[in-house]
C-alpha cells in the first residue's frame, strides 16, 4: 500500500493519499487546504486518483476538495448523515472559507455535492486495497472512520492522547455520542491497529486504550 500524510499548514489537519502499488489507483482522504501541495504529492506518487473521501465536512477537512476534485476528476464520497446536514452548514462554511481564505491564499472553498453517499459497513476499494466504513458520529453527525490494511483513519473522532471536540452549536453532536462511537467502533479494533487521525501524529489503538486520558478511566 502506498501511503502519504500531508500536514496542511494553517489548520494543522492531516490529508492522506492512499493507493495501490499494483494498479496505481488511489484516493485522497480529507483534502482540507493547499490543493496545489496535495496535487504535487499525488504526481510524485504516480497514482491515478479515482476517489476523494471526507471523514466529515468541517472546512479544515474539505477546504481544498473542490479544486482537487476538478483537477483529478475523482468522485467524492461522504457519509449520508453528513451530506444531509450540508444545507444548514453551507452558509457557515461559506463564511469560514471567506475569513480563512484571506489567510490561506484564497484556497478554501465549500465542497461540491457528493457523488457517493456512504453508510456504516460499506467497503471502499482502491485497487486490491479495502477499507470498511465505520460511522463514528459525535464530532460531527456523519463523521466516519475508515478501517483496513492494519490502519484506521479516524478523522476527528480519536487523536493521539485526545478526542474530537463536541461543542459545535446546532449540529446534533455531543460528548456521549462521540464516546459511544469510540468505544463501540474504534476500541473494538486490534491493539496493533495504527490510528491515523485528522490532526496530530499517528498512534495505535492499544496505546490509546491504555493511555488516552479520555479512555483510560
Amino acid at each position: 500500500m502506498i501511503l502519504k500524510t500531508i500536514e496542511l499548514g494553517f489548520f494543522g489537519s492531516n490529508c492522506f493519499i492512499v493507493g495501490s502499488e499494483k494498479t496505481k489507483e488511489g484516493m485522497i482522504i480529507d483534502p482540507g487546504a493547499n490543493a496545489r501541495e496535495i496535487l504535487e504529492e499525488v504526481r510524485e506518487t504516480g497514482l491515478r486518483i479515482t476517489l476523494i473521501v471526507a471523514t466529515h465536512t468541517h472546512i479544515d477537512h474539505v477546504g481544498a476538495l473542490k479544486k482537487v476534485k476538478e483537477e483529478t476528476g475523482a468522485r467524492y464520497a461522504v457519509h449520508e448523515a453528513e451530506a444531509e446536514g450540508m444545507g444548514g452548514m453551507m452558509g457557515a462554511m461559506q463564511g469560514l472559507a471567506g475569513v480563512f481564505g484571506k489567510l490561506t491564499g484564497g484556497s478554501l472553498q465549500p465542497p461540491p455535492k457528493p457523488d457517493i453517499l456512504l453508510r456504516e459497513g460499506d467497503v471502499i476499494e482502491v485497487g486490491e486495497i479495502r477499507f470498511k466504513v465505520l460511522h463514528t458520529p459525535g464530532h460531527s453527525p456523519g463523521g466516519i472512520s475508515l478501517y483496513g490494511e492494519g490502519v484506521v483513519f479516524s478523522g476527528d473522532a480519536l487523536f493521539n492522547f485526545g478526542i474530537g471536540r463536541t461543542d459545535f452549536p446546532g449540529q446534533g453532536v455531543g460528548y456521549d455520542m462521540l464516546m459511544n462511537s469510540i468505544h463501540t467502533k474504534l476500541m473494538t479494533l486490534p491493539d496493533e491497529t495504527i490510528v491515523l487521525p485528522g490532526h496530530g501524529p499517528q498512534t495505535t489503538i492499544g496505546v490509546e486504550r491504555k493511555w488516552n486520558p479520555f479512555l483510560s478511566g
